[in-house]
């Protein structure tokens, strides 16, 4: 994350100097989409400032937070999905507990640096748990997008020397999990709906954690015994603007769905027997963690463009099509040249031919 900055700045200076415009603090409100007698075609975009810029080819490479964005080309009739995702807390122990689990006596060896780990624990009710974007050396990060919720996020900078590791443990949903119209006859799940059960947790953590964007939090120890933890001990939690102390499981109005408290309940000892001190009674977990990846997927064809709306190439995150960033990247790279191909008038282009079949796959 911290080498992010400098690279972008030099991506932005070759763009430029290729003949691109950057548009700072520009806002997309509303898409040109033109009706023609072989279907629908974009036309441009318009700005929030109602300026339009016309374009036959535009790449929507969203974020998985552009929640306006998403209800704009819901709207618009951009075919779109209901998709899996994730939903958890953020747990935190002293990266030297991690570091001595993984390389025992090799511990702190400048050689090997910050250790990670990825864990996975099927629970008794049919859930799975598993870590999501470790951060060796790390701290919690506020990630919000909308007033009066709590998200959490996860971060490393290069050095990786900071004194906790962090990752998110967390449950993974269908959308069956949170349709919100309580139909169980197998008929799809409105794609918004995901964005509607995101919110409703945000805003229980932002109310559990006492206003002020404190996040709600519990000792691990506590968490697994059912109980309310009262002080911090040797772990102190690295979020910012700080972590309340509550009850994360309070019956009626906890903090996740029951299925995922219970399924985090289970697995948290499950993976002590994995790593050594992972059940540490004193670490901490710092809630919500619900942005793992975006809740809903724009469609898109073996040409990478929207199975609706010709020209149109949702790509990256928020589409649906990654699930971080060198993820992203790479679907970016595809994008690009899937877009070059039908400006070329290239349909047999590689990249249509020996990628495309991933084009519409799941992240």
């Amino acid at each position: 994350t911290f080498r992010l900055v400098s690279m972008i700045i030099k991506m932005r200076a070759e763009i430029e100097a290729l003949g691109g415009e950057i548009r700072f603090q520009q806002k997309v409100t509303d898409v040109l989409i033109e009706d023609g007698p072989d279907g629908r075609h974009i036309r441009g975009v318009t700005l929030e400032s109602g300026e339009q810029i016309s374009a036959s080819h535009v790449v929507i490479a969203l974020g998985h937070s552009a929640r306006d964005t998403f209800q704009m080309l819901h709207a618009r009739g951009v075919q779109m999905e209901a998709k899996p995702f994730s939903i958890g807390y953020r747990i935190e122990h002293p990266q030297s507990l991690i570091d001595a689990a993984r390389f025992g006596p090799n511990a702190g060896n400048k050689i090997l640096g910050a250790a990670d780990y990825k864990l996975v624990h099927h629970a008794r009710n049919g859930r799975a748990v598993y870590s999501f974007c470790m951060c060796p050396g790390g701290t919690v990060v506020a990630a919000t997008s909308e007033a009066h919720r709590v998200v959490t996020n996860g971060m490393s900078q290069y050095s990786r020397n900071e004194r906790n590791a962090n990752a998110g443990i967390v449950v993974g949903l269908t959308p069956e999990d949170y349709r919100q119209d309580g139909k169980r006859d197998g008929s799809p799940v409105n794609p918004l709906d995901g964005m509607a059960f995101q919110r409703l947790w945000e805003s229980r953590a932002y109310e559990l954690g006492g206003g002020g964007y404190l996040a709600p939090g519990s000792l691990v120890g506590d968490f697994i015994k059912r109980q309310v933890s009262k002080d911090f001990g040797d772990v102190m939690p690295s979020y910012k603007p700080g972590v309340t102390l509550t009850n994360l499981q309070a019956k009626g109005h906890g903090s996740l769905p029951t299925y995922c408290l219970e399924a985090i309940r289970e697995a948290l000892p499950a993976f002590a027997r994995q790593i050594r001190g992972f059940d540490r009674p004193d670490a901490v977990l710092t809630g919500v963690e619900t942005r793992t990846s975006s809740p809903l997927r724009i469609n898109r064809g073996r040409d990478y463009q929207s199975l609706n709306v010709r020209g149109l190439f949702p790509a990256g995150e928020g589409a649906g099509y990654a699930g971080g960033i060198m993820s992203a990247g790479v679907d970016g790279i595809e994008v690009a040249e899937a877009l070059a191909a039908d400006l070329l008038g290239l349909p047999d282009a590689p990249v249509l031919q020996g990628k495309g079949s991933k084009a519409g796959g799941q992240v």
